[in-house]
């Protein structure tokens, strides 16, 4: 087969990334490439992995013929061993099948079956970029040249050492273009021959035959051919309305003995029966689709052949010569007559010109320059696009390089704060841009609402699709960042979204300020870190060190109100630069922050376009205040977040030291409550899901711990739940449970319950949940409840910054279906006794000001609210510091609560768990029986009940009763007796020693000596270790203490004999310091 139109040129591989890959086709000028194909095979399974389609013509660069590229994007064309490249026409004939490294059997596609042809040239790993494979040589076919390489890349262009010959011409003439109707009077009528150059063609005959219904089959004219020119073509000249304007055919014959007006079809059935010349050499036939109109060859030129509905005043071969017989050889030229000296011409892409004696040619109509659209007006003051699925063509400057993309921003402001000046260029995932930051583009392309995540809660960002990138020769200039904040566009600071997007109001909603600043390069000074790092590497922060911001609580964070969900905060991510985001702490500062405004996941974000540089701040985590006294009960609320102690399951929790780090901020941070609600405990085996749903070895396993970091060994009260009924990880079985100090409380083993929903015909309020955990605690002889909760989750709920406005809030029916059963567990324990110590604590997953919260707060006293606003929170997410964890009491505890949010965790990048945990203190001071004896000797004796005995001076004898009592020898040397109870022996003053204590039970009596320490000289942080000295004596222990706080002193006072008790059954458990 001899090629006219094939492949000249590849690019494939080269050292590095393969960029600037692309295939060349050269051919006839005009050859028309629309339907064509490229098809890329794999050599290794000889399968397509793609296909690119053709379009346009082929131009003339060189002697009637020319080169066509076809660019690829990076690592778009495989590196062979082998692979291989189809050229398809647009009749599906495989033109060309070459392959490179190697041959191969493509088994798909249009080249299935077919072994491909080894170019036997190659390029490397090691090729330099900008070479390529080409052909070399002189000709005008394919046969004519030689591939070589790799050398310096022609794109485009003529290849090194390679000529074109010039126009391939026919072995025998064909009629190559012909007009019998145009414009006006037909008086630029011609026929155009086109065969080798200066060739005596004077043995052919040029026949017009009749083909219209009232003579069909006549010669109406016959032209003697005579010599070509240079170029191969000879014409008949322009005539004047000699052919027929009708259904007429042309007849190239060769040796015609016949003559004008002989009738060749005779019986007029479309058959010649008559044929007087030698060989008939070429055809073609107009027809105008008259009524028993009659043709005489194959190849018919009919109305709309082409799809343009009118009759064919003319046409043209595209490319000279093309002969196929079929009428894709032929193009319809211009009947206004462009091309004509003395015609008007109006000529219309597709068609061909008018060009007798000369080349054909498509016609190429230069396309105006391009509308430029700016990039404002294409955004519009809104938050979608109204130009979406249009092609535009914009200008601007590059602000930012994105790995599928880039930022182009227009330097010209309409002066429309609602309409941003900058848009995201999305160029795939094999960009590989020629240009740079700061570079001035012309960019053509289609808009589109890119969705995140395809979620419809999202907002969408504006974009431009498939571009067209044009560098600009003229630079627009430069782009400065929009600040946002002092001394630019400062952001609303309470609204996020109160109209439905019914109007668009970047003054007042948050979502309107960052949608009208989209695309545009932003900067943010003198940034505050209002969030750790989170899983992400997003960042939250408010400028201006937060001077601006409503919120700000006393540890820089930022904290929501009821009205108020913080439209300031601004997130930072990290999809621009290379590394990741740093690890910050509330209190943190990035300094300024430059970058380009995008949206993800439900939030606007700033991309810096360098790796922020962290300022580090000065928190700490807290350590509580609230401790446990003789007289004072606290409480704790901590969700441990998924504890467990396997391993295996997918977390390691021990490895990881949480269980180590939980117990050292119970005893070091939250100062060893009395009583520790726990939210999140996994079952033994945590996410493996089996059958196990005891979590005794989770419990232990943090009460080991908090033994090892110097705390008391709690006890735990659970039950568990029904496996897999609770909601969260798979397998884990979580649930709520209590630790306590048996020292301290003793449970009422018979009060714990699982709180059921009572009203299953609407539904379980806890299916797919925690069921609360209540349990009675006594301390000092008084009952206190609590109800330990872990409500549904947020799951479910909309962003804040998301198209469902006002936002979705996940499971809030569910959370005040549980809150309305918790509420009337508590209500039936203050309906028999309205001063009953209650409380109700725990995750509520819901904020103080929201549905399930009020009903609790009907009953019970929210301790949130004995803090500032500011200073509610207890967990942080998106950067906004929120109160999901709550503690509320009956009225009975409400006026002697203290209350504290210990914040060791949401602030902090290390965090242990993601909540912090809670903590309350109140007073409940036991109530006693009051003995008090005189100055004197006394004998004192206690009753049954509590005992609170007063020996005063004296050397007395005091013996208490059954009860849990209290006994204060005072001064003198007083032998004392504790009786059956938990007994505390309590020593005001140094003068108060020394005694006898004749029945010290180390298992649960305690020595007091905490008013003494409390005095000035007394300070250490390890008072026990430091102020108290034991000895043994003759089966007895010796308590001294330390009487002047010096720690060093060699002398110590006597401050009490133990009888019968072994040294080393005691321990600082037994000593109130």
């Amino acid at each position: 087969m001899v090629l006219t139109t094939f492949i000249n040129e590849i690019h494939y591989d080269n050292d590095g990334t393969d960029i600037g890959e692309f295939i060349e086709i050269a051919g006839l000028s005009g050859t028309n490439l629309t339907g064509w194909r490229i098809i890329l095979y794999n050599g290794a399974n000889g399968l397509v992995y793609d296909t690119t389609n053709l379009s346009g013509s082929i131009p003339n660069q060189n002697n009637g013929l020319g080169t066509v590229v076809v660019n690829y994007a990076t690592n778009g064309i495989q590196n062979g061993s082998p692979d291989g490249i189809a050229l398809v026409d647009n009749n599906n004939n495989v033109l060309q099948f070459l392959s490179y490294e190697g041959s191969f059997t493509a088994i798909d596609g249009v080249a299935a079956g077919l072994t491909s042809t080894n170019i036997g040239v190659q390029e490397s790993s090691s090729t330099p970029i900008g070479f390529s494979l080409q052909l070399t040589g002189d000709g005008t076919v394919y046969s004519d040249f030689t591939w070589t390489g790799p050398i310096a890349n022609t794109s485009g262009a003529i290849n090194t050492g390679q000529s074109f010959g010039g126009v391939v011409n026919p072995a025998t003439p064909v009629i190559n273009e012909f007009v019998f109707d145009h414009t006006g009077s037909d008086i630029f009528e011609y026929v155009e021959i086109f065969g080798n150059a200066n060739t005596d063609y004077s043995n052919f005959s040029l026949l017009q035959i009749e083909g219209d219904s009232n003579s069909p089959g006549t010669i109406d004219s016959v032209y003697t051919l005579g010599t070509t020119n240079s170029n191969g073509f000879w014409t008949t000249g322009f005539l004047s309305n000699v052919f027929e304007n009708g259904t007429v055919t042309l007849l190239l014959v060769e040796n015609f003995t016949g003559n004008i007006g002989f009738d060749l079809d005779t019986n007029n059935d479309g058959t010649l029966d008559l044929t007087p010349w030698g060989n008939l050499v070429d055809s073609v036939a107009v027809s105008d689709g008259g009524t028993g109109d009659l043709i005489y060859t194959n190849v018919v030129l009919t109305p709309g052949f082409d799809g343009v509905s009118f009759k064919v005043g003319g046409a043209s071969r595209i490319p000279n010569g093309q002969d196929t017989d079929t009428v894709n050889d032929w193009t319809r030229n211009d009947f206004d007559g462009e091309g004509i000296a003395g015609l008007p011409g109006s000529p219309q892409e597709g068609e061909a010109l008018n060009t007798p004696g000369a080349t054909n040619e498509l016609v190429e109509i230069t396309p105006p320059p391009p509308e430029i659209i700016p990039i404002y007006q294409i955004q519009g003051a809104g938050h979608t696009s109204s130009f979406v699925g249009q092609s535009v063509t914009t200008q601007g400057i590059v602000t930012a390089m994105a790995s599928n993309g880039f930022y182009l921003q227009s330097p010209t402001d309409d002066g429309n704060i609602a309409t941003s000046e900058g848009i995201f260029v999305f160029a795939g995932s094999n960009f590989s841009p020629s240009f740079a930051v700061g570079d001035s583009l012309q960019v053509q392309g289609t808009v589109s609402e890119f969705l995140p995540g395809n979620n419809s809660q999202n907002l969408s960002i504006t974009q431009l699709v498939n571009p067209t990138i044009t560098p600009l020769a003229n630079s627009l200039g430069q782009i400065s960042p929009t600040i946002i904040g002092n001394g630019g566009r400062i952001p609303p600071t309470s609204i996020i979204e109160d109209d439905n997007f019914t109007s668009f109001d970047p003054l007042n909603d948050g979502i309107d300020f960052y949608e009208s600043l989209e695309g545009m390069l932003v900067q943010v000074n003198d940034t505050l870190v209002v969030a750790p790092t989170n899983n992400f590497g997003e960042i939250w922060l408010v400028g201006d060190n937060g001077t601006n911001a409503t919120g700000i609580n006393n540890r820089e964070g930022i904290t929501i109100s009821e009205d108020d969900f913080n439209p300031e905060r601004i997130q930072i991510d990290d999809g621009l630069f290379a590394g990741g985001s740093p690890t910050v702490n509330v209190g943190d500062s990035l300094g300024n922050v430059t970058g380009v405004v995008s949206y993800n996941f439900g939030n606007y974000e700033v991309l810096p376009t360098v790796a922020p540089t962290v300022q580090g701040g000065t928190l700490v985590k807290e350590t509580t205040i609230l401790t446990p006294t003789t007289d004072q009960l606290t409480v704790a609320s901590y969700n441990v977040e998924n504890l467990d102690p396997n391993d295996n399951d997918g977390d390691t929790d021990i490895a990881d030291g949480r269980f180590t780090a939980i117990a050292e901020q119970i005893v070091n941070n939250l100062k060893t409550p009395d009583i520790i609600a726990l939210q999140e405990v996994q079952d033994n085996d945590g996410s493996v899901n089996s059958n196990i749903v005891d979590a005794s070895l989770t419990y232990q396993t943090l009460i080991d711990a908090i033994v090892d970091a110097g705390g008391p060994r709690y006890e735990f009260a659970d039950i568990p739940p029904i496996d897999d009924q609770s909601g969260g990880q798979p397998g884990a079985n979580i649930r709520v449970g209590y630790l306590y100090n048996p020292n301290r409380v003793d449970l009422i083993e018979e009060s714990l319950t699982r709180i059921e929903d009572p009203n299953l015909a609407d539904g379980n309020a806890f299916e797919n949940s925690r069921n609360p955990l209540a349990a009675t605690f006594v301390f000092n002889e008084q009952e206190v409840t609590l109800v330990n909760n872990h409500f549904a989750s947020k799951g479910g709920s909309s962003p804040l910054f998301g198209s469902v406005q006002p936002p979705i809030n996940g499971s809030v029916d569910q959370r005040i279906e549980q809150a309305q059963v918790v509420n009337n567990f508590v209500s039936n324990i203050l309906g028999s006794n309205p001063d009953a110590n209650a409380i109700v604590l725990g995750d509520l997953n819901e904020f103080q000001f929201f549905s399930p919260l009020e009903i609790l707060q009907q009953t019970l006293n929210n301790l949130t609210f004995s803090l500032p606003e500011n200073e509610r929170y207890s967990y942080i997410f998106e950067g906004n510091s929120q109160q999901l964890d709550h503690i509320l009491v009956s009225d009975n505890l409400l006026n002697s609560a203290e209350f504290d949010i210990v914040h060791i965790n949401s602030q902090f990048a290390d965090q242990t768990s993601d909540h912090d945990p809670l903590l309350a203190r109140f007073n409940l001071a036991p109530i006693f029986n009051e003995i008090t004896g005189t100055f004197r000797r006394d004998i004192l004796n206690g009753t049954d009940g509590n005992d609170r005995i007063l020996g005063l001076g004296g050397a007395d004898r005091i013996a208490a009763g059954k009860g849990n009592d209290m006994i204060i020898g005072g001064n003198g040397v007083d032998v004392l007796s504790g009786g059956e109870g938990n007994n505390i022996f309590v020593y005001e003053t140094l003068g108060d020693g020394f005694d006898f204590i004749v029945d010290f039970n180390p298992s649960k009596d305690r020595i007091d000596f905490s008013q003494i320490l409390a005095n000035p000289n007394y300070g250490s942080s390890t008072p026990f270790e430091d102020y108290i000295f034991l000895s043994s004596s003759g089966g007895n222990t010796m308590v001294e203490i330390d009487p002047n706080g010096d720690i060093v002193s060699s002398s110590q006072k006597l401050m009490v004999v133990l009888q019968g008790v072994n040294l080393g059954n005691l321990s600082p458990n037994n000593f109130i310091l």
